[in-house]
């Protein structure tokens, strides 16, 4: 046998057990999820998620049982919903937002969970390299990012003056976002708007302000609210021939006009790692909370020629999906 096909057995060795302990020892895992949307309008992220935990040798149907509840955009839902869980008696929660963890946080001190936030430390956990507790999981540079998409909606519509957040402040992580907003827009040279939404009637009261207040830009947070009601906001900033810059590439698949984001199914396929561990017996306290590697700016070619932008070609050539 030569170096290159030991090597190579020897590293098919090592990979046997990472496969198959799920399987070995008999136990079907029930994997609790919460999510702020439903399942439908998650599948690409659940998809990714699905395939991390199969490289691991867990598999639907055989020993793995998933728990999906969603709020549906509402988070007053996220604490019976958490409680629903605890009462399944699952052996692990992955939940994806701040209202969502602090809802399952508050429900159960015991299973562990693994979370996908957008606060730092101390929103959730104390520490990202010590987190102790139940908690564990990753973070997304959301209010770190809302500067940065306030700088490419600015290079993509130069003409831009007035520029708006419309995002939920009844969320506890996003008041940190509205300042990050304001001060990117003040280097601008831009006037800064606030629009809070917190429920479906709210977003037509903030489409009337965008007219009123003649606001010339948007920047939309990432919320339940805004995730579930996509497709809407989409529609509307599309007919106001609004200029409009989404938290996650769904939003310009779904017609928007350009996005600045983590990528959001390599972080769902990064919280297979984690429930692997927890299930073989690692504390969540124990495994630092992992901070995003991959970032992706996408454009809708389409969506631009329709509002009579011209893409600049640094951003074309930045960008990691262009819809033509």
């Amino acid at each position: 046998m030569n170096r290159r096909s030991c090597i190579m057995l020897l590293g098919g060795a090592a990979a046997w057990p990472l496969a198959a302990r799920a399987q070995r020892g008999g136990k079907v895992y029930r994997l609790g999820i919460l999510e702020p949307i439903p399942a439908a309008r998650n599948s690409a992220n659940l998809e990714a998620l699905r395939k991390g935990l199969r490289d691991f040798g867990y598999f639907e149907g055989s020993n793995l049982i998933i728990e999906y509840r969603s709020a549906d955009g509402r988070a007053e839902r996220f604490p019976d919903l958490a409680s629903e869980l605890v009462g399944l008696k699952v052996d692990l929660i992955l939940a994806r937002g701040t209202p969502a963890t602090t809802a399952v946080q508050n429900a159960t001190g015991t299973i562990p969970v693994v979370m996908m936030t957008m606060g730092g430390p101390g929103a959730i956990v104390p520490s990202f390299a010590r987190p102790t507790g139940n908690i564990t999981g990753v973070i997304t540079f959301s209010t770190e990012l809302t500067a940065k998409r306030v700088q490419v909606l600015k290079e993509l519509v130069p003409g831009l003056t007035r520029v708006a957040l419309l995002h939920n402040m009844g969320n506890p992580a996003v008041p940190a976002e509205w300042e990050e907003t304001k001060i990117a827009a003040r280097l601008l040279g831009l006037e800064a708007e606030l629009l809070d939404v917190r429920n479906e009637s709210d977003l037509s009261h903030a489409f009337e302000q965008v007219v009123r207040r003649h606001i010339d830009g948007l920047v939309v947070g990432a919320d339940g609210l805004t995730q579930m009601h996509q497709q809407m906001i989409v529609e509307w900033v599309a007919r106001n021939r609004v200029p409009t810059i989404f938290p996650a590439r769904e939003f310009v698949e779904a017609g928007g006009l350009i996005a600045y984001a983590v990528n959001y199914p390599d972080l769902y396929f990064q919280l297979a790692a984690f429930i692997d561990k927890i299930f073989n017996g690692a504390k969540p306290g124990d495994l630092p909370v992992q901070q995003p590697t991959k970032f992706e700016l996408a454009i809708n070619l389409r969506t631009a020629s329709a509002l009579g932008l011209e893409v600049p070609p640094t951003l074309l050539a930045g960008a990691d999906k262009v819809i033509e």
